[in-house]
């Protein structure tokens, strides 16, 4: 019986508070439609449904270690490069390793940590909705960037992190400032409903996923900043 409350409880994850007013809109108009046109009710209750699934919050197992990064979003591998940051994130003016995680309706949608620091910044761009897996995403969409000063080797570190809206995102929430310590895997934030994150690295970080691959937030490891170890090799299968 143990096991089978187990189970139920892996299945049956928390939902985040972000998505409790959108859930009551749904209920209410599922009951509403239900009433006049049951074929109605039954679209806005698959639609509720489908709400309580976004807005799920799930734990994870974080992995620890020095120099990890960690992916702060669920989603796909859609774009490792090396280019500039993002003027606003006051980054120096020197390509950087980009790693950006897209993440469709049905990924999870709340954003972790990916290293454990300090908040130095965060800065809201406002700007347009353009379909958020094309590269020019990063700087004509609207965008939530946050620059974290992380410790390696006993020298400070910072690397960015971007939440980006798509073509069905119509808002950015971030739960951070300026000033807040966070440990890797903590959570800073969610977009609703489709977007991307990527995350801006120094030179000569090593880079541990594939394009295509399957991220995680809070468990898949992205990179190392230590720059160590075999380059890893990929096959899609």
């Amino acid at each position: 019986m143990t096991d089978l409350f187990e189970t139920i409880r892996r299945v049956l994850v928390p939902i985040h508070k972000e998505g409790y007013p959108f859930i009551a809109i749904g209920i209410v108009l599922t009951v509403l439609a239900g009433t006049f046109v049951q074929f109605l009710g039954w679209i806005f209750l698959l639609l509720t449904l489908w709400v309580c699934y976004f807005f799920r919050d799930p734990e994870r197992i974080v992995p620890v270690g020095d120099g990890l990064v960690i992916s702060p979003a669920d989603g796909r591998v859609n774009l490792i490069s090396t280019v500039l940051p993002p003027s606003e994130l006051d980054l120096p003016s020197v390509p950087m390793l980009r790693i950006s995680v897209f993440m469709n309706v049905f990924d999870c949608h709340v954003n972790r940590v990916p290293v454990t620091g300090r908040i130095d910044q965060v800065h809201y761009t406002p700007g347009l909705f353009l379909n958020a897996e094309l590269d020019k995403a990063s700087e004509d969409n609207e965008r939530n960037g946050l620059v974290i000063e992380t410790r390696q080797n006993g020298e400070s570190v910072r690397i960015g992190v971007v939440q980006i809206a798509g073509l069905v995102a119509r808002r950015i929430v971030d739960w951070v400032k300026p000033g807040d310590d966070l440990t890797v895997g903590d959570r800073f934030g969610l977009i609703r409903f489709g977007s991307r994150v990527d995350v801006y690295l120094p030179a000569g970080t090593r880079v541990l996923v594939g394009l295509g691959q399957k991220a995680v937030a809070g468990e898949t490891v992205l990179a190392d900043l230590r720059g160590t170890g075999p380059v890893r090799q990929f096959r899609r299968t």
